[in-house]
């Protein structure tokens, strides 16, 4: 079988590892994938969002179709393959729509009385201000379209969260995304990803990951799309995952079905552990990055197999298998992201790792004979271990092996 896998972060690189596992791939193609990818796929030369292009190559090339981010799933990359005849993983453009607007995630969830933070959606810079002088800090300020994971802002005080709205509303830092805004209720809690598969009537969660979204180290500096991960999360003990099951994930796919769009693909339900129970921060409509590194690194199943049962509807037939112990992935960055930051340098010691720790690809590309740094998340070194203490302690054996100029990288992942 010839596949296809969009996109070209570190997420795909793992994605890619995985299915270069399986025995059934003949061919494996990631468009327009990176540096790090293209050793394990050949590299197609598309953007991830050029819909008309990627359905051109799928049609003649590929017998399976993986859409991987959140942009050309919102686009509709999913239904233009399939009405091509196209086999395609992920979310339709309508149920990509948990990601692509909160303001419709949140909708639903306050329909369905599935748990999460109380909010009002304003279009109105002024009402969006005047609702923060009244309800106070702390509050949480997001942009309601997609913004790369950076559309957040927990304000822990009101002038704070009055600058956010300005930023998204007015300055139009995340463009479009930003025409709307979603004003929250501030909730306490350690917070817990988990990623299911779901053929839209079975769900089948993953392992339980933590991420780590603030850049520095101690949780400081501003919001970046993730700076490490690891999993399982010891803080999601099966009680919480009934909880969860019965209250959130369960019920949410029922929403999506009762509302006519029915969910395929995987789900990533963002949680925040309160004293009052699990609620949910978020939805994604995708595998997470950097979650799926640490994750797909602790699967057995062949992936291949899990995306076709999803697509043909028959996950209640399949058993996933995991290995036991641990894993831990660390971003190494580039210095200036998730703001400004400069690409191009030479990156080094990636031939001193060993074997066993895996280093994704998320930023870099190929200069000739070298390899440099091509994003703002540039590497994700991930290993496994039977403690977390022992997964950490090796995925930063690996980060210490490689360098390139101005690099940085938070010390406390898995800690």
């Amino acid at each position: 079988m010839k596949v296809l896998v969009v996109g070209s972060g570190g997420r795909e690189h793992a994605i890619c590892l995985a299915l270069s596992k399986s025995p059934r791939i003949s061919k494996l193609y990631c468009a327009p994938g990176n540096g790090g990818i293209a050793k394990i796929a050949e590299c197609v030369n598309i953007s991830a969002t050029d819909i008309d292009a990627m359905v051109k190559f799928a049609k003649t090339n590929a017998d399976f179709v993986m859409v991987a981010p959140d942009d050309p799933l919102a686009l509709g990359m999913v239904d233009a393959l399939e009405a091509v005849g196209v086999r395609a993983f992920g979310p339709s453009k309508n149920a990509a729509k948990l990601e692509s607007s909160k303001a419709f995630a949140k909708g639903i969830m306050k329909k369905y009385n599935i748990p999460t933070a109380a909010y009002e959606a304003f279009t109105s810079p002024d009402a969006a201000k005047a609702y923060i002088k009244k309800q106070g800090a702390p509050i949480v300020v997001k942009a309601d379209g997609l913004a790369l994971g950076k559309g957040v802002v927990v304000a822990m005080d009101e002038q704070t969260a009055l600058n956010a709205v300005d930023l998204m509303m007015c300055d139009r830092k995340f463009g479009d995304s930003g025409n709307k805004v979603i004003i929250e209720e501030y909730m306490t809690g350690p917070e817990v990803t988990i990623l299911a598969f779901t053929d839209g009537k079975t769900v089948v969660p993953m392992h339980s990951s933590q991420d780590h979204k603030r850049a520095f180290t101690g949780d400081l500096g501003p919001n970046t799309g993730g700076m490490g991960a690891f999993c399982p999360s010891p803080l999601y003990t099966p009680e919480i995952a009934d909880i969860c099951m019965k209250e959130i994930f369960r019920p949410t796919i029922d929403a999506m079905n009762k509302e006519g769009t029915p969910f395929k693909g995987v789900i990533y339900f963002g949680l925040m552990l309160t004293p009052s129970g699990p609620r949910v921060i978020e939805y994604n409509a995708r595998f997470g990055d950097p979650e799926t590194q640490p994750i797909l690194m602790q699967l057995e199943t062949d992936l291949l197999d899990i995306f076709e049962a999803v697509t043909d509807e028959r996950l209640d037939k399949l058993q996933i298998k995991w290995h036991d112990g641990y894993a831990c992935c660390v971003v190494v960055a580039s210095g200036g992201y998730p703001d400004k930051y400069e690409t191009g340098f030479k990156i080094s010691g990636l031939d001193k790792i060993p074997d066993d720790i895996f280093v994704f690809h998320a930023g870099t590309k190929l200069s000739g004979e070298d390899l440099v740094t091509n994003g703002g998340r540039v590497l994700g070194i991930t290993a496994r271990g039977s403690t977390l203490e022992e997964a950490a302690l090796r995925a930063y054996r690996g980060v210490n092996c490689v360098s390139f100029k101005n690099a940085y990288f938070r010390t406390d992942i898995g800690r």
